[in-house]
């Protein structure tokens, strides 16, 4: 038995959409009929959501709030001690979203069919990554399901969470800037030159600083749109070189070396590897599995060849932290807390405490920038609108000069 989603019309040529279960699309054009439905439309749901996933989509992924909600329910249902495949359907009963509930019933068909929860996650991997997969996998294993599911749903809470502040710390910043260029240029191209045109046809010889100014005005009202065009056209250039691995991994590379944006990609990255890595040790999975899986969240390409080449040396036997510290990529802190859980045997929790650490100085670093570069942005737009105001003021104070 599988899940379908349908399109039918009813008596009166109104259009209705749902989702049956069945056990082949006959079957379920068979029970739209006996409801009284002309079956316009009947697709599998695994079948339906693969070809979104090739073709383009505004909603091409379910949101880590989603996510997280069916896990939290799916875990308290499978604590509960109901099936697994009533739990799956009391989650999509529950959930408001029709995508998310096809997904859920397509996931309880393969269940139902024999499979494990795992290889139906694995039906829609844009949807349930490869950690979510393998952390199933091995709760299932073990016997665990349940507290499995449960750090599954603190996991991607938290990464929902730190997606966000990041978004947050950043979104502050970028519209501080884009505002301050706007009124900028609104100045330059509308304002000053309504202003200038009294100088300029007196024919008195201007200051130098209002001739730069009505220069630049000038210019941006001659060739702005020229000029913007050519910076939407670098930055599709840019992204287009960014999708080869080795510019990408240049471009990472010179990341890593900046003051300040290395800091961040190093405290990013450090801090997603080393939760990811903590919920896989604490699921049973295996070391160098596990190192693989938590290696493939890693954005940064330098970072993320170095875990690969660490998880090379711990298969010929070489400690996790030793391996890891050999890249000099990864912060000492979290290097030493690796090496001190490997000797005491407590990885699982030196893990999830670098996390944890990291994640806070990350905070801290996000929260005093934000504070730091609202104050500049707004210094520097002061000082470009009191350099319009002043170039503008020069000739008048020269003519009151001449009068007197």
């Amino acid at each position: 038995m599988g899940a379908f989603e349908y399109v039918a019309l009813d008596a009166s040529g109104k259009e209705r959409k749902g989702i049956l279960e069945g056990d082949t699309p006959r079957h379920i054009r068979q029970l739209l009929r006996e409801q009284q439905l002309l079956p316009v439309n009947v697709s599998e749901v695994a079948q339906k959501e693969a070809t979104r996933q090739r073709s383009f989509s505004l909603m091409r992924r379910v949101s880590a709030a989603d996510l997280a909600l069916f896990t939290r329910q799916l875990a308290t249902l499978v604590r509960a001690g109901l099936p697994l495949e009533e739990s799956l359907l009391a989650v999509s009963q529950q959930t408001e979203k029709p995508r998310v509930q096809s997904i859920i019933l397509g996931v309880r068909a393969r269940v139902m069919e024999g499979h494990t929860l795992a290889d139906g996650f694995a039906e829609f991997p844009r949807v349930f990554p490869e950690i979510y997969r393998a952390t199933v996998a091995a709760g299932e294993q073990a016997g665990h399901l349940d507290n499995v599911l449960e750090r599954l749903a603190d996991y991607t809470e938290g990464r929902d969470q730190l997606r966000q502040k990041v978004v947050a710390a950043m979104l502050y910043p970028i519209v501080l800037t884009v505002l301050c260029f706007g009124i900028v240029s609104a100045l330059l191209v509308y304002v000053v030159p309504q202003v200038v045109s009294v100088f300029e046809s007196s024919k008195a010889k201007l200051p130098l600083m209002t001739q730069l100014l009505i220069a630049t005005s000038g210019f941006l009202r001659s060739y702005g749109i020229y000029l913007l065009i050519a910076l939407v056209l670098a930055v599709v250039l840019f992204r287009r070189w960014l999708r080869d691995p080795a510019a990408r991994r240049r471009f990472h590379r010179l990341q890593l070396r900046l003051p300040l944006v290395g800091k961040l990609a190093r405290g990013f990255n450090t801090a997603r590897f080393t939760r990811t890595f903590s919920i896989l040790s604490a699921s049973a999975v295996p070391v160098l599995e596990a190192l693989r899986i938590a290696g493939e969240v890693v954005n940064n390409l330098p970072m993320r060849d170095a875990v690969t080449e660490a998880a090379a040396r711990v298969r010929e036997g070489a400690p996790i932290g030793r391996s890891l510290a050999a890249s000099r990529l990864f912060p000492p802190m979290t290097i030493h807390l690796i090496s001190s859980g490997e000797s005491s045997g407590q990885l699982e929790s030196m893990l999830e405490r670098a996390a944890i650490s990291q994640e806070r100085e990350l905070d801290g670093l996000l929260a005093a920038l934000v504070g730091l570069l609202g104050p500049v942005l707004i210094v520097c737009m002061g000082l470009f609108v009191m350099g319009i105001v002043f170039a503008m003021l020069l000739p008048i104070f020269e003519i009151n000069q001449l009068i007197h």
